[in-house]
């Protein structure tokens, strides 16, 4: 077992202002596992996340990583969020070297600039490793960010919609990309998206939030796709569909029944617009 979540539960503010956004979250990875959590905005994804990762306490429950309770952030677990984080007056290779420095300050300079080297290699970066984060584009800039965490080596990844602000074709490129290094080391892996098919696409499992506030976790959703398929053809394999349309029945469904109280409703004013006469009464031909 790799990662735990056991009842969790979390809220933000105080009294009546309180809002409870997960609640009794239950979750169990395996180590070597990727798991993709799919849901709505603002179902509390983010949040989930930064549990994972240490970076938020859970008002009730516990969260588990390989049996230890998670009490901070630490280099086991290291995160990929979507707004890449880069310092912007350093360059790609300093910015990667800070988290090389970090977690290996016992090695020799030039070992961790060579470790720092191969993972901006490994990202497709190496002409860009002196440039800084306002030369690179939203995709290179995201190759950094990927590039840093995965640096340190963590045992596991946890992945913030990191794909979400980039166009399709680059999308579709980190995508490969984020597998490939995957499928080569086989870390235990966890990404947060909005997108069924990229949750299909990139999964073992599929586990839907469903809508807050009190988001709870939906059933699993298991993906047996040869990742080392043509891509192109996707759309076409059965497996495909029979996910897809599982996956996105399920969160239509529980988005139903969150619209069907007045929850979020709002009563508009009753407006008629006013209009010139002259609407009513159009000229006539000046010509005739």
């Amino acid at each position: 077992m790799s990662l735990e979540l056991k009842e969790v539960t979390k809220g933000f503010g105080e009294g009546s202002e309180r809002i409870v956004v997960l609640s009794n979250i239950n979750l169990r990875i395996e180590e070597g596992e990727f798991v993709a959590i799919v849901g709505f905005t603002g179902s509390g994804k983010t949040t989930l996340i930064k549990l994972m990762a240490g970076l938020l306490t859970p008002d009730s429950g516990q969260v588990l990583f390989k049996g230890q309770p998670v009490t901070g952030p630490e280099r086991e677990r290291g995160v990929v969020f979507q707004n890449y984080s880069l310092l912007p007056w350093l360059t790609v290779l300093q910015n990667v070297m800070l988290a090389v420095d970090a977690v290996y300050p016992e090695w020799p300079r030039q070992q961790r600039l060579e470790h720092a080297r191969r993972y901006i290699e490994m990202v497709n970066l190496q002409q860009a490793i002196q440039k800084r984060p306002a030369e690179l584009s939203g995709g290179m800039r995201q190759r950094v960010s990927l590039a840093r965490t995965l640096a340190m080596n963590p045992e596991m990844l946890l992945m913030d919609e990191p794909l979400g602000a980039l166009d399709a074709i680059t999308r579709a490129s980190l995508q490969q990309e984020v597998l490939n290094i995957w499928s080569a080391s086989r870390t235990t892996a966890l990404m947060i998206t909005n997108d069924v098919d990229e949750s299909i696409l990139m999964a073992d499992r599929i586990i839907p939030l469903n809508p807050g506030p009190n988001a709870t976790l939906g059933p699993s959703f298991k993906v047996n796709i040869d990742r080392r398929m043509d891509k192109s053809g996707l759309n076409d394999k059965p497996e495909f569909i029979r996910v897809r349309n599982q996956v996105i029945e399920y969160l239509l469904d529980r988005g139903a029944e969150v619209g069907t109280g007045n929850a979020g409703k709002f009563l508009l004013p009753d407006l008629s617009p006013v209009l010139p006469q002259s609407f009513f009464k159009p000229e006539r031909n000046k010509a005739a």
